[in-house]
C-alpha cells in the first residue's frame, strides 16, 4: 500500500509548438490540472534524447511524460515519428530495468488541446501516485558489484557483436 501523502514528481518534456502551448492554453483558460508536472520546453519531441529521460528518473523523478505534436503535424516534418521510435525503444529498456510502464508516457497534444493535455497529466499523476515513489537514486548505491556488472556487459556486447580482441 502506498503512502497517502505521497505526491509524485513528474518531468514533462513538451514540444514548443504544440504541447507547451496546450499547457499554456490550459493555464489561460483556468483549466485545473495536477501541479506535479515540472514542464521542460523542448523545440520538438524528437529532440528528447533517451538520456534526458534516464537522467530525470535517476535524479528523483517518479515519472516522465513526453508530449508532442500529433503525427503528421510536426513543425520539423517527421521528428515526432523519431520521438515515437525512441519512446518504444526506451520504454522496452525501462521495463527490462524493472520500471513500471505507467511511469513513462508519450502523448500527442496540439496547441488547441489544453483540456486533453490537462486530463492526460491528471491521469498520469494518479497512476504514478498509485505506484508510489520510484526510489531509483537509492537503488544506484554502490554494493561492490559494479565492476563485475560492467565487465559482464562488455563481455555480452562482444559476444553479441562477435568482436574479437
Amino acid at each position: 500500500m502506498t503512502d497517502p501523502t505521497f505526491e509524485p514528481k513528474i518531468v514533462g518534456f513538451m514540444c514548443n509548438w504544440c504541447s507547451y502551448r496546450a499547457a499554456d492554453l490550459a493555464g489561460t483558460a483556468r483549466i485545473k490540472y495536477a501541479p506535479n508536472v515540472r514542464i521542460i520546453r523542448v523545440m520538438c519531441s524528437g529532440r528528447v534524447d533517451p538520456t534526458f529521460v534516464m537522467n530525470a528518473l535517476s535524479l528523483g523523478a517518479d515519472g516522465v511524460m513526453i508530449a508532442g505534436c500529433h503525427p503528421g503535424e510536426c513543425h520539423y516534418v517527421d521528428q515526432n515519428y523519431k520521438a515515437m521510435r525512441r519512446y518504444a525503444m526506451l520504454r522496452q529498456t525501462l521495463v527490462q530495468m524493472g520500471l513500471e510502464p505507467e511511469r513513462f508516457r508519450l502523448i500527442w497534444a496540439s496547441a488547441a488541446e489544453g483540456q486533453q493535455l490537462a486530463e492526460a497529466i491528471d491521469t498520469m499523476v494518479e497512476d504514478v501516485r498509485k505506484l508510489g515513489p520510484l526510489h531509483w537514486p537509492a537503488n544506484w548505491e554502490e554494493n561492490g558489484q559494479r565492476e563485475h556488472a560492467l565487465e559482464s556487459i562488455v563481455r555480452e556486447h562482444e559476444e553479441a557483436m562477435e568482436v574479437k580482441r
